[in-house]
């Protein structure tokens, strides 16, 4: 990555992960380049960081080999057209973190014949802990293949996806992912609480439970199941809570509610 240059469109949070880990990696901070309308932004990013940051999208873009669009879906478009003169000229690879908005429509917004990567990251990226998906077109290389997912390991692991149609379903798991596990985390803490645990001791034990609980996943490379199974010993307490979950339709519920995110990908993706 280092003898490449990176041009940030968008300076927000993601993009602020990403440059964090790629410093840490120890990529160059002359060789990344920021563009952020907001002042206060522009110089947190090249005070804590080193990178040159600008105002226009096209001054931080020009000449930069690797574009990351990290603007909101809304004004996508808006900067897509800004640079559609300057990626005709320079046919860079195009990496895009932006929800909801397809390879085939950012090709036609930058002018037609682009690289493109879409890729959907989520929150824990923030701290390095990332999950992201990420589909190629057609015109991405292996190069450039290479490059985005060596861009995208800064925040985490990574998951390339075969069929763009897909990316809704990540969206689902991982995108969202993070909201899940903290619902579970609001609902084991409160049924703790019912049970007379006092709000400070709830909250700790669940946060280390789901903590350890997914590093035993991440380490064992055992599957769930087996964790599940290995835990729950007959006639005990886990079995008794596992049975009353099974009983009221768990499994129903989230294949239900990953559904729904899904078709909800599709509709904004549609404009919807």
């Amino acid at each position: 990555m280092s003898e490449h240059t990176l041009a940030f469109i968008g300076g927000g949070n993601m993009a602020r992960s990403l440059i964090g880990g790629l410093v840490a990696r120890g990529v160059a901070p002359e060789t990344l380049r920021v563009a952020e309308p907001v002042a206060e932004l522009r110089e947190a990013l090249s005070r804590d960081f080193g990178v040159r940051a600008r105002e226009a999208a096209p001054e931080a873009a020009d000449g930069a080999h690797t574009w990351v669009l990290a603007v909101k879906p809304q004004v996508m478009r808006a900067v897509c057209e800004s640079l559609a003169p300057l990626a005709q000229a320079s046919r860079p690879l195009v990496v895009s973190i932006a929800a909801g908005i397809t390879t085939a429509q950012i090709d036609a917004w930058l002018g037609g014949g682009q690289a493109v990567v879409r890729t959907m990251p989520n929150t824990p990226a923030l701290l390095g802990a990332g999950a992201t998906g990420l589909y190629a077109n057609a015109s991405v290389d292996a190069g450039q293949r290479e490059r985005a997912d060596s861009l995208m390991r800064a925040a985490g692991l990574t998951a390339w996806i075969p069929d763009e149609a897909l990316m809704d379903a990540v969206t689902a798991v991982s995108g969202s992912g993070p909201a899940y596990v903290f619902l579970l985390a609001e609902a084991m803490q409160a049924a703790g609480e019912a049970q007379g645990l006092a709000p400070d001791t709830a909250r700790t034990l669940v946060l280390q439970t789901i903590l350890g609980a997914a590093r035993m996943l991440s380490e064992s490379g055992e599957p769930a199941a087996t964790l599940r199974q290995r835990v729950t010993s007959p006639g005990g307490t886990t079995q008794a809570a596992i049975e009353s979950f099974e009983a009221n339709g768990l499994r129903r519920i989230v294949d239900e509610a990953i559904a729904a995110a899904t078709r909800r990908g599709r509709e904004l993706a549609r404009g919807g």
